[in-house]
């Protein structure tokens, strides 16, 4: 598990000396740094990289898939690099990471923190820090326009790390577009070798995007995964998870050892559809993913307790009142009563997977049900109810995170249930 360390690194985003300073007259002995290019092999968690003009942009779904959807949100989602890390070894004590992120501006609403990279070394937390400046997009809920400002990329910087071997990974940002410009150290880089951990694939919301955790490394996804022994593959996309056939691809021809897909919340807070277009959704969704994995253990999770839409269809939206005092709360819109011509909520969601998993169990020894409220339920509501209406902060998506470890990961928990190994598919 990752945990907070007091050795936490403050980023530099100004230039080391100012324009046309004097030079020290003792001779420099500090190394040239080296520069190695960001390629695909240096980072894991990232399905496609963008050329840009001073760098590389990840993405987590493929161009061809993005290309199918010309949706603000979803572009927003898949960008903004969940599970993404630089992944590599080197002998450097000093490693400098020069980005240009973007900033979310919401009108009307408390500035948002910077985003977070967390650096491990050898498997075990050693940094965190921030880029300031960066692009700005501002975005007015009211009126669902998006207005974007560049501006100036800047540079994280980790010094004094052990001069041995290691093992190094930069996890960015799990919540803020990063432009990836440059990677310099004080002794080369070489891609890291397979460790020979399973692969695991994740889809899911908002909460599986990350939400309000407190960094990349403790999003709900990102903490099982380090606890289960794996490695990420995270396609959780703050509000597009809606059972998109371009999705199912994807996953379809990701490599993965394990599966896991948490459908419902968005399906409910967007009013996307109705019961009767949501079952043949779903099987058409599990039908996508098996034709490139058809044994892999998949795991199929509704949705965590969010009381209001337990029971009351989508819409949701934020509430005026508290958008008013500066405050981000959601409502849901929808009736209650519309539940009989087919709306859906988040029971109705649950009863209806656990229906089609078992239906299917009998054919697919492989697939398996998870009741979203035993990750987060009424008592965790309780004790840590959700501040906004609708996502977990940090210490919930703590819990949840080692609770699906403790479930998923069990000698006998779903994705080992059928001796699970390392898939050859």
């Amino acid at each position: 598990m990752h945990t907070d360390d007091p050795r936490a690194t403050t980023p530099d985003t100004a230039a080391d000396a100012a324009p046309g300073a004097t030079p020290a007259t003792a001779p420099d002995t500090t190394p040239t740094p080296i520069t190695t290019p960001i390629t695909a092999d240096l980072l894991r968690g990232a399905l496609d990289l963008e050329p840009t003009q001073d760098g590389v942009l990840p993405h987590r779904l493929p161009a061809w898939a993005r290309a199918q959807c010309p949706d603000g949100q979803l572009a927003m989602a898949e960008a903004q690099p969940s599970g993404v890390r630089l992944v590599f070894r080197t002998r450097a004590t000093a490693v400098e990471l020069e980005t240009r992120p973007t900033k979310r501006v919401y009108t009307g609403a408390p500035a948002r923190p910077d985003g977070v990279y967390e650096l491990l070394v050898d498997g075990r937390w050693a940094g965190r820090g921030s880029v300031g400046g960066g692009n700005t997009l501002t975005i007015d809920m009211t009126t669902g326009t998006a207005i974007r400002s560049p501006g100036p990329s800047g540079t994280l910087r980790f010094t004094g790390l052990p001069g041995r071997a290691k093992h190094v990974e930069i996890w960015l940002p799990h919540n803020e577009t990063t432009e990836l410009i440059a990677l310099r150290t004080d002794a080369p880089v070489e891609p890291a070798q397979d460790r020979g951990r399973e692969v695991w694939l994740h889809h899911g919301s908002s909460i599986s995007h990350g939400s309000d955790a407190a960094g990349p490394t403790t999003t709900w996804p990102a903490l099982a995964a380090s606890l289960g022994g794996a490695e990420l593959v995270n396609l959780g996309m703050g509000g597009s998870a809606l059972l998109d056939p371009f999705t199912a691809r994807t996953m379809r021809d990701t490599p993965a050892d394990l599966i896991s897909v948490k459908i419902g919340i968005n399906l409910v807070n967007t009013d996307a559809m109705r019961l009767r277009a949501f079952t043949p959704a779903v099987h058409g969704f599990l039908d996508t993913i098996r034709e490139g994995h058809p044994t892999a253990p998949l795991l199929v999770v509704s949705p965590i307790l969010c009381p209001i839409h337990e029971d009351t269809p989508g819409p949701s939206a934020p509430d005026p009142a508290a958008f008013a005092a500066g405050r981000l709360r959601f409502r849901a819109m929808g009736d209650p009563a519309d539940r009989t011509s087919g709306k859906l909520t988040l029971g109705v969601i649950r009863d209806e997977l656990s229906r089609i998993v078992a239906q299917r169990a009998s054919q697919d020894p492989h697939l398996h049900y998870l009741d979203g409220r035993d990750l987060y339920g009424e008592p965790d509501h309780a004790e840590l109810p959700l501040p906004d209406g609708l996502h977990p902060d940090a210490a919930t998506h703590r819990r949840i995170g080692e609770r699906f470890a403790a479930l998923a990961f069990a000698p006998n928990g779903p994705f080992r249930a059928n001796g699970a190994v390392r898939s050859q598919e």
